[in-house]
């Protein structure tokens, strides 16, 4: 036998970087760059330069003769992966398509469509979103004859989101009823009987939600030797973003996935964690150092965002938290001699008046409403402000648009592109069936069942004479279009064509659908229209579907998915003052922001004073706020209240949120609000500030 001898190809160490990493980057910025192999731990400040330090350790890694097919980048959004590596590629003028770039879930999708059928899937499994979990989900209670009138029973939306907490945070249904679902313990056990009716559903229907993507990942890392060796080996770099995000199924495919070389950097900043009742984990980065003993830990400390007044507040303010790596943000720039502003307002409306007439003048003085923007703890708290502004003509957009992909219109196009890629979905046969005229729930589960037998469903129904399926004569009409519908979605030079699809599916009798169904059916013709044109930026139907389904994993909240701005380009719009939410506010900036609401039981909110570790996130949550700001910063609440008690209507004094009196109050500059009468003689408005 002969003798076996290993080389070991040596990579050109020597050449010179294109890059000027040391002059680009600030010491603590270079210092992670530059570091070594092993797991690093990046502690990165609001304002830090965290994206840009990402940026240029990928880069180093490839210009220190790492092959980028070696690297995962994992972030939460398939944008901030984009723009990552087009400014490494930019960087060091290099083709760097071959880093495995993306989210948690998009780069599970792809490695599971290489090895569905090792987990019990074909490879064109469809992807479940939201809205299909839900409706999956009330099937099953049907299926499992729960009588949900003798009973309040959970809806589909509810149990989704059981099922899908247990799933991210690595517990039982059970575990998941008994901390945040109480009303719901007697029913445990059917619950949890439907969740393996559902389970099994799935993978009959060859469909995962977003949740089985993770949990199947994991699954092929623990389950699959050869396929978790073949993957750690692979990736001998891993970098994730916004770590302070992760859940605890994403934290362990890390460590699994980083087992054979431990080259693993995450960054994040512990103080901006503030999504755990969406399963994020605040431990993974506060115990990560117990995992990776060897790991070394790196601060980004020096802030390029925010005066040093407003980091004063915000230093002081988080201090106050247990739970946390200490750092302290030093700003980059001069003072302004402009301190935060801690505004008692009379009540809500004199509140809203005051924002309202501040915008104004800040309006007048040069910044464009597109750099202010109003925070809040909860979108109630939105409500006379809303109604303020829109008295004194200011325009204003609520971050909480409706998801672009989740409209009804857009989803009964997705579902004919989903059963022509994957014949065995239930959920898009079901929905396009209903769109036949004449055909309702109970005709189209009858053609399932005809179709859930077939071993070619499409071939079946491009065949079969429509009697034969159940289908009624009054819907025979319909059906025959259905069918010619069929048979040129899936003819050859049109099969993997998603644009050409949908303008099928519009010019076979959609748009008139439309017109007939809808008052505003040109601005949904409009919505497919534009459908169209962005997917002709995709070679397949199934990565276009796929892209489409993960983009609502893309925003933490149940109103952050993409919405149609983002994916319609037009003509520049009016400048428009931002209400939002704190949560959804994270990782934006302004110029000016007005922090309103700032109350005792309000913010923090009361039921997070009953639990300290609640409370602590409510404080990183006020911190995300205050360092959301640039120049000026507003913090406003009121100090009377109305509110009723049964059907008595009383007044309440409202005492200042507590995050404000833990802090000294020579950090603010305290402003009186006075409300001028009405001038006998004609003039220009006059200030609300005394």
């Amino acid at each position: 036998m002969a003798q076996m001898k290993r080389y070991t190809i040596k990579s050109d160490q020597h050449r010179p970087f294109l890059v000027d990493y040391k002059g680009s980057l600030n010491p603590e910025q270079y210092a992670v760059v530059a570091a070594g192999s092993g797991p690093l731990l990046v502690i990165a400040g609001a304002g830090s330069g965290k994206t840009r330090t990402v940026t240029y350790r990928v880069a180093r890694l490839i210009e220190s003769g790492i092959a980028p097919s070696e690297i995962m980048l994992l972030t939460f959004t398939n944008r901030a992966a984009r723009e990552m590596l087009q400014r490494v590629e930019a960087l060091i003028k290099s083709d760097v398509r071959k880093v495995w770039g993306g989210t948690f879930h998009s780069v599970a999708n792809r490695i599971l469509r290489r090895h569905a059928d090792s987990l019990g899937y074909k490879d064109n499994y469809s992807i479940l979103d939201g809205e299909d979990t839900k409706d999956l989900l009330e099937t099953c209670i049907a299926q499992a004859g729960v009588n949900t009138i003798e009973r309040r029973f959970p809806k589909g939306e509810v149990l989704r989101d059981i099922v899908s907490m247990a799933n991210n945070t690595d517990t039982t249904v059970n575990g998941v009823i008994v901390k945040h679902y109480p009303q719901f313990e007697p029913l445990s056990q059917q619950i949890e009987r439907l969740q393996g009716i559902y389970q099994q559903r799935k993978l009959e229907r060859n469909a995962m939600d977003y949740d089985d993507l993770l949990r199947n990942w994991k699954r092929l890392l623990t389950e699959k030797p050869e396929i978790a060796d073949l993957y750690s080996r692979q990736f001998k770099y891993i970098l994730v973003d916004e770590y302070q995000d992760t859940n605890k199924l994403q934290a362990e495919i890390v460590d699994l996935l980083a087992s054979h070389h431990s080259n693993v950097m995450v960054v994040g900043d512990d103080a901006q964690s503030i999504f755990s009742w969406r399963g994020a984990h605040l431990d993974n980065i506060l115990t990560f150092r117990e995992r990776y003993e060897k790991a070394q830990e790196f601060k980004l400390e020096t802030n390029y965002r925010s005066t040093p007044e407003i980091l004063l507040l915000a230093n002081a303010s988080i201090k106050n938290n247990q739970l946390q790596h200490p750092k302290h943000l030093r700003s980059a720039r001069q003072s302004t001699g402009q301190m935060p502003a801690l505004i008692p307002a009379r009540d809500v409306d004199q509140q809203a008046a005051f924002v309202a007439s501040r915008v104004l003048e800040l309006r007048d003085e040069g910044v464009s409403l597109d750099e202010m923007a109003v925070l809040y703890r909860s979108h109630y708290h939105s409500m006379e402000l809303q109604l303020e502004l829109t008295r004194r003509g200011i325009p204003y957009v609520v971050r909480s648009g409706v998801r672009f992909f989740e409209q009804a219109h857009i989803k009964d196009i997705t579902a004919y592109l989903r059963l022509v890629t994957n014949p065995d979905d239930e959920l898009a046969w079901k929905r396009v069936l209903k769109l036949i005229p004449r055909i309702g729930n109970a005709t189209a589960t009858r053609v399932w069942d005809h179709l859930a037998v077939s071993a070619e469903p499409l071939a079946l129904v491009k065949a079969t004479d429509g009697a034969a399926l159940s289908i009624p004569r009054s819907a025979q009409a319909g059906w025959s279009q259905f069918v010619r519908l069929l048979k040129r979605l899936t003819e050859p030079e049109v099969l993997d064509q998603p644009a050409k699809q949908i303008e099928i599916i519009m010019s076979s009798g959609y748009q008139q659908h439309l017109q007939t169904n809808f008052d505003n059916a040109d601005s949904r013709i409009e919505d497919i229209r534009q459908l169209g044109i962005y997917a002709g930026r995709y070679q397949t139907t199934e990565s276009f579907l796929s892209e489409l389904a993960l983009l609502n994993t893309e925003r933490f909240g149940s109103s952050g998915a993409v919405v149609g701005e983002d994916v319609i380009e037009g003509s520049d719009e009016d400048e428009h003052l931002v209400l939002s939410s704190i949560h959804q506010a994270k990782g934006l900036e302004w110029k000016v922001v007005f922090l309103i609401w700032a109350a005792e039981g309000k913010f923090p909110s009361a039921r997070s004073l009953r639990d300290p570790e609640s409370e602590e996130e409510e404080r990183r949550l006020f911190y995300v706020a205050i360092t959301r700001s640039k120049d000026d910063l507003y913090i406003i609440y009121p100090l009377i209240v109305t509110d009723f008690q049964g059907y008595r209507r009383q007044t309440v004094i409202q005492k200042p949120s507590h995050f404000i009196t833990e802090l000294s109050t020579e950090m603010f500059e305290i402003w009186a609000l006075e409300e001028d009468l009405p001038a006998l003689e004609a003039g220009p408005e006059q200030k609300l500030i005394n």
